[in-house]
């Protein structure tokens, strides 16, 4: 089972219900055509910003790596290892991006894969109900929001202490 984000769009009139069209769920885990294609990915989702860090990121570390000298290995290893950085933070920067463009996270949602995510959040949208900016629970996988930590009332009862036992350990010479 996948988690997922949930993303509504900045509301464009006063009060105006939101599209659910334009929802944006994101998968939390592992991206693989981040890892493969990172800045085609970056580009196919408008991550302008990332995309700019990513090339300045990567030309200065293989301007600096040539400049001390490592190997074309070294340096494909390092291009890599920068791409699985990207893979295993796409979503983030996903999340990163939209809350920049005033997206706002209105829920986690737990599916199979993203159709099954979209219907069992839009389920429970309509049970719920909307209220005019956020989710009633503001969470999809608890129908209550938590309370209290629980109080520990009464007393708790101790044994008395043994004088041959302090801690696990009984006294040196003390009878088994």
């Amino acid at each position: 089972m996948a988690i997922y984000t949930v993303h509504e769009p900045p509301q464009q009139a006063q009060g105006s219900a939101p599209d659910p069209e334009r929802f944006v769920f994101v998968r939390d885990g592992f991206a693989f055509w981040a890892f493969l294609l990172a800045p085609l990915w970056m580009l196919r989702h408008r991550l302008w910003l990332v995309f700019i860090g990513y090339v300045l990121l990567t030309i200065a570390l293989l301007v600096a790596l040539g400049l001390i000298g490592m190997s074309a290995t070294v340096m494909a290893a390092v291009a890599v290892l920068l791409s699985a950085l990207v893979g295993f933070e796409a979503a983030t920067l996903r999340r990163f991006t939209l809350g920049r463009r005033r997206w706002q996270n209105i829920g986690i949602v737990v599916g199979d894969d993203a159709e099954s995510a979209e219907q069992r959040f839009f389920d429970a949208w309509v049970d719920k109900g909307w209220d005019g900016g956020s989710l009633s629970s503001g969470s999809w996988g608890s129908s209550a929001p938590p309370g209290p930590p629980p109080v520990l009332t009464g007393t708790l009862s101790r044994r008395p202490a043994s004088p041959e036992v302090i801690g696990l350990f009984p006294e040196p010479g003390a009878s088994r």
